[in-house]
């Protein structure tokens, strides 16, 4: 494994892939790169165990049962512009590609699967991790979305708990209204419900890890930045 590529262990990974023969070769080769590997060999329970873990990266083959690779990505593009794709594809056809265009993948590979082909796809998802793990808040506060925490401007650290570091991670995506439905499927999961005392008590305590008035509630629409 190239050194550069040693930072993998860091994130994690959700790959999907309905063929046997090479989903078990390139799950293997992924477990010893990344930190914890999500498989899935349709497109509906990709969907489901990207919900339950939010991964940082999916590797997605585009021919799948349930939803293809493309309806996949859509559906997480829906509720986050942060999570990096790489679809994987037989397909050399214009539509195909146009489609991939439109949901900013970082590589759309055509098969055959190569570990260098592989290998360069990653290192342009660990270019790009690079560049957006830090967000900017307001008054010197900062989100530092890898290490789970937001810094006030003196430099003291505040540990997010997972809901509160999923919902951080939404509004900042978000240049508006983050509606509840948005965010009971993206904080709660697929197979959690949400009630609003248990929101305003997550949204109530992730304010105090952040500058005052920063997240506001939009009456009866859902939360903004």
């Amino acid at each position: 494994m190239k050194e550069e590529l040693e930072h993998l262990k860091n994130y994690t990974v959700l790959y999907a892939e309905d063929e046997p023969g090479t989903r078990e070769n390139i799950s293997e080769l992924l477990k010893m790169m990344f930190k914890k590997v999500y498989v899935a060999d349709n497109g509906d329970d990709a969907y489901e165990l990207y919900l339950k873990h939010m991964p940082d990266l999916v590797i997605t083959d585009i021919k799948m049962p349930g939803l293809d690779g493309i309806e996949l990505a859509k559906e997480i593009r829906k509720i986050s512009s942060s999570t990096q794709i790489i679809i994987i594809s037989a397909y050399t056809d214009v539509d195909y590609m146009l489609s991939a265009v439109e949901l900013s993948l970082i590589r759309y590979i055509v098969k055959p699967l190569t570990e260098t082909k592989l290998n360069k796809a990653l290192e342009l998802f660990l270019k790009n991790k690079e560049k957006r793990k830090i967000h900017e808040l307001e008054d010197g506060w900062r989100y530092d979305e890898d290490k789970h925490i937001t810094i006030d401007p003196e430099g003291n650290e505040y540990k997010l708990t997972k809901k509160e570091d999923r919902l951080l991670k939404l509004l900042s995506e978000k240049d508006r209204t983050v509606t509840y439905k948005e965010i009971e499927t993206y904080v709660w999961g697929y197979d959690n419900a949400m009630s609003q005392n248990a929101l305003r008590l997550l949204a109530k305590n992730l304010r105090k890890k952040l500058p005052e008035g920063l997240v506001k509630n939009i009456h009866a629409t859902g939360y903004r930045l």
